[in-house]
């Protein structure tokens, strides 16, 4: 019998650091990287590019859905230097733009859109990849055997996000970031669709108090420890 590919869902709200260990886990493990996120930011930013008000009326709905079928979405270099596309079009940085990320948000929330993506979504990981977002242990791919669910105080998550933008040299205000996560986190939790939860089996890791080596290495030993006695305990070399 042939091996089940090797899928590690990363799951968890914004700014809990998932996409940075993600991408590190990925190239440690030998595996490809799957950012689903980027995916929603895509029919966004096109969304944004169009005019679609947000949150959308039925039209509006109707327009999202006809986005998202004909998302023409690609992913390219490293896994610690991960490139999206939008046909010949790089956006990788125009996705992490704070208007993409609050039109995310909202375009996430359309079940239509959702359905059309995890069907995407379960193509790229069907040969095995770290696969980021916030609904893969619960809906992607639920037979996942390494589930995670990582986390941050809301305080700790808005700062980091204050610090990236920083570094962009945006100007922003911290408060209404974290106020900004807060609502994020209550609109996500609570739609009808998909809402932002640990899968019952995933692993949660709390990153308040760690840096990015140390979330990596809890991710490591922890996959290892969950694959130990499994059909398939050995990993990909660790290429560190």
């Amino acid at each position: 019998m042939a091996e089940e590919p090797l899928v590690i869902a990363i799951d968890g709200p914004a700014g809990a650091g998932k996409s940075a260990a993600a991408r590190l886990l990925a190239a440690r493990l030998g595996l490809p990287y799957v950012d689903t996120g980027a995916m929603y930011r895509a029919v966004a930013l096109l969304a944004l590019e169009q005019g679609i008000a947000l949150p959308p009326d039925e039209q509006g709905k109707a327009r999202l859905v006809l986005l998202a079928r004909h998302l023409d979405v690609r992913f390219g270099g490293t896994p610690a230097s991960p490139r999206v596309f939008l046909g010949a079009r790089e956006v990788t940085s125009a996705l992490r733009r704070e208007e993409v990320s609050r039109a995310a948000s909202l375009v996430s929330a359309v079940p239509e859109v959702r359905e059309e993506l995890v069907r995407r979504q379960r193509a790229l990981g069907q040969a095995g990849a770290v696969m980021e977002g916030r609904d893969i242990g619960t809906v992607v791919f639920p037979q996942a055997r390494v589930k995670f669910f990582l986390t941050a105080r809301p305080e700790v998550r808005g700062k980091r996000r204050y610090d990236e933008l920083a570094k962009q040299g945006v100007k922003a205000d911290l408060e209404a970031i974290v106020s900004e996560i807060r609502e994020r986190d209550l609109r996500d939790s609570t739609r009808k669709v998909s809402p932002l939860r640990p899968a019952d089996d995933a692993m949660v890791v709390d990153t308040s108090d760690l840096n990015l080596e140390q979330v990596v290495e809890e991710l490591l030993k922890l996959t290892h420890q969950r694959l130990r006695g499994s059909a398939r305990p050995d990993l990909p070399a660790n290429k560190t």
